[in-house]
């Protein structure tokens, strides 16, 4: 059998994404999505936990994405989990993000309504291989778009 490295997240952007370029000019967008997760425990007691997912967005549409990708955003990203190492001052560091595939705008924190998503239910957009062009290059701490 085969392998499979897929996410799915649906929920808030924490902050308004960033859009970088790389030294080859190809465009790449960073944000964060906050999910949380809330329950009730045996003794009543109200609990939550919330995740931050770090996300990577390249090509023409990350380009197309950043003015809409604002704080408190809800969104679903669809991608694949990625860890990058790098090493400053010595010290080895780590992070893992989703290489966003798929982005759907679904509204605001609020809820919103359509028109304050845009005219179209379908705020889709795929960021397929063609579209997500890969660095020439090994990443430096310059690509790092965060």
């Amino acid at each position: 059998m085969g392998s499979l490295n897929k996410a799915i997240v649906v929920g808030n952007l924490g902050r308004d994404a960033e859009l970088r370029y790389t030294p080859g000019g190809v465009a790449v967008s960073s944000f964060s999505v906050a999910t949380t997760e809330r329950w009730t425990s045996k003794d009543g007691e109200k609990n939550e936990q919330t995740e931050w997912h770090r996300i990577v967005l390249w090509g023409k549409t990350a380009e197309t994405l950043v003015p809409y990708l604002q704080k408190g955003k809800q969104v679903l990203v669809e991608g694949r989990l990625q860890t990058r190492q790098w090493e400053k001052d010595g010290q080895k560091h780590y992070s893992t993000e989703i290489k966003a595939d798929r982005v759907v705008l679904l509204g605001s924190r609020s809820g919103g309504d359509r028109s304050e998503r845009g005219q179209q239910d379908d705020n889709e957009y795929d960021s397929g291989p063609a579209a997500r062009p890969e660095p020439q290059h090994a990443p430096t701490e310059d690509d790092i778009p965060f």
